[in-house]
């Protein structure tokens, strides 16, 4: 989670240029609808790229309403009424945000018959669009090279114990490096990403396919903030024998939605704008290490009870919505643990986020690493990575950090390499088998969820998916030995991803014992259940799934 840092030197030069007696207000205008709009759901290509119609084909997913962008009409009829500049706009919400030097401006919108709402989301003392630098520059340097023949170890160095704590090790042997997928970072700012050596690779390889700050609506992600550049080299960095990122192969869009100069809700809107942009690009994964609870304006700030559902808030709605798209969202849980907050932060709450706390070498969570469920009762942190402290690149050379912003990309660069492996995956089974493979799956934590990932299990377990024989949708649970002792090992090939319930009863129909389990679709790895001591005799499994029933007749001796 980043923490807000005013530096003086930078204030001083973003207000050169600025009107003494400037202001800007943000506002946003929701719409009523999309009617008349020139776009169509049949001709997608016109809003979406081929890479991002790819991924929905690959997943099943239709193009819907909230596909098409928003309706250039109403936007410009309402920039027009209100003498507004445009900052950004939103499909997903069917949205724009204005900015207007008078507040008053905005009630020339009231009564307009497609505005269905507006609401201030910002207000700045200077004007917010003051620049518009068009820097692309970006370090020529070598081409990723081959792993070389030095211990793992040495190999990895720096970044050793972050790797090896996740076996995302055994990933890279396998050859899986997290090519061919595009992960999205929203942050803060890549300050040095265009010059630290140990980018060269992503440069030269132009596998940055994408950049725009959405703080200020321009393409300079690299004059602000080094935050960004250190969550980035988690994943991106490489140097052989020096720093190996998670993710070294992958190809990256840099977005800055975060405004270190002040904390309001326009920057929640700017992390839901960055989201579609990855969407429409092709994204596969966006990682955010950006949280938020409270803003400078208290009368914004959220409350816990009503706002953390995992659906509520504007950062979690973008991370659903993501999901729904094709894209892994991968979000930190902040680092609130022990203060009076206390627990994750938005968008980490969001209902499908794979959400990421923090531990130290030891697995012992970082005492700042924020605490779950969220207020729906959901379990939160889904899972942790090492952020206390982790390996990075900073602006000029090497370096660690602590918190949970630097364990999420890690997850996420590793999840880009699990993904490379097995293509026909989907976010959720992705999540599910990561969460499924972790240290504490079966006894989970307010504070580090299900425990410490571990990719070789996951590797594994995503690509145990042809059904073998004798399998068929009417015997779809198989369970052995038939005769049992204490023990049964469960055989399980669904046709559809899903919880599974598991009941035990004796003839009469009494129920003796339950297990859940989240199994895919296909063939799962076998798992083994202990049973109740039982007396002798014949007892009924049950397996219901949401599409599926079977009873199985056992024999206890």
């Amino acid at each position: 989670m980043l923490r807000k840092v005013k530096w003086l030197c930078l204030v001083l030069a973003l207000m050169q240029g600025f009107k003494a007696s400037a202001q800007q207000y943000a506002f946003q205008v929701t719409f009523t609808d999309k009617n008349n709009t020139p776009y169509s759901l049949s001709s997608p290509a016109a809003y979406l790229s081929a890479r991002a119609l790819a991924r929905r084909t690959t997943q099943g997913i239709a193009i819907d309403s909230t596909d098409l962008p928003v309706n250039t009409t109403y936007v410009d009829s309402a920039l027009t009424l209100t003498g507004g500049i445009l900052h950004e706009t939103s499909r997903w919400l069917n949205l724009c945000v204005i900015l207007l030097s008078d507040s008053s401006q905005i009630h020339t919108l009231d009564g307009i018959a497609f505005v269905s709402n507006t609401k201030m989301v910002a207000y700045y003392s200077t004007f917010l669009h003051h620049r518009n630098s068009n820097n692309t520059s970006g370090n020529p340097g070598g081409n990723i090279s081959n792993k070389t023949t030095a211990p793992d170890n040495v190999f990895y160095s720096n970044t050793w114990l972050q790797t090896t704590i996740v076996n995302g090790n055994y990933l890279y042997d396998k050859g899986y490096t997290g090519a061919g997928k595009l992960i999205a970072v929203l942050d803060a700012g890549f300050l040095g990403t265009d010059t630290n050596t140990g980018f060269d690779s992503l440069w030269a390889d132009s596998r940055v396919l994408d950049k725009h700050n959405f703080t200020l609506n321009s393409s300079d992600v690299f004059n602000y903030d080094t935050h960004g550049t250190s969550v980035l080299s988690t994943m991106a960095g490489y140097v052989p024998d020096t720093f190996v990122g998670a993710a070294p192969l992958a190809s990256y869009a840099l977005y800055i939605t975060e405004d270190d100069n002040s904390e309001q809700p326009i920057e929640l809107l700017n992390m839901l704008c960055g989201a579609e942009r990855a969407d429409s690009l092709g994204a596969d994964i966006i990682t955010t290490s950006l949280g938020y609870n409270t803003f400078d304006n208290a009368a914004w700030s959220f409350t816990f009870a009503t706002d953390f559902d995992g659906k509520t808030t504007t950062a979690a709605k973008a991370a659903n919505i993501a999901t729904k798209k094709g894209m892994l969202f991968v979000a930190t849980a902040g680092n609130e643990g022990g203060d009076s907050w206390n627990m994750i932060l938005t968008p980490g709450d969001a209902d499908s986020a794979l959400t990421i706390g923090s531990v130290d070498v030891s697995l012992v969570n970082a005492a700042t690493s924020g605490y779950g469920p969220n207020a729906a009762g959901q379990i939160k942190p889904d899972v942790c990575a090492l952020g206390h402290f982790a390996s990075i690149l900073t602006e000029t050379g090497y370096g660690s950090e602590d918190g949970t912003s630097f364990s999420t990309p890690q997850i996420a660069g590793w999840a880009s390499c699990l993904w490379q492996e097995t293509p026909a995956a989907t976010p959720a089974q992705i999540r599910q088998a990561i969460i499924k493979c972790a240290s504490q799956y079966t006894s989970p934590g307010n504070q580090i969820g299900y425990g410490i990932p571990n990719f070789e299990c996951t590797s594994q377990l995503l690509n145990v998916r042809d059904t073998p024989t004798p399998f068929t949708p009417e015997k779809w649970v198989l369970a052995t030995p038939n005769p049992f002792t204490d023990e049964l090992r469960l055989s399980v090939s669904p046709n559809a991803s899903g919880n599974v319930d598991f009941s035990l009863m004796d003839v009469a129909g009494r129920a003796l014992f339950w297990v859940q389990y989240y199994l895919f679709k296909g063939y799962n790895s076998p798992f083994t259940i202990s049973v109740p001591e039982l007396p002798a005799g014949i007892y009924i499994l049950k397996a219901k799934s949401p599409t599926q029933q079977q009873v199985l007749k056992l024999e206890k001796r």
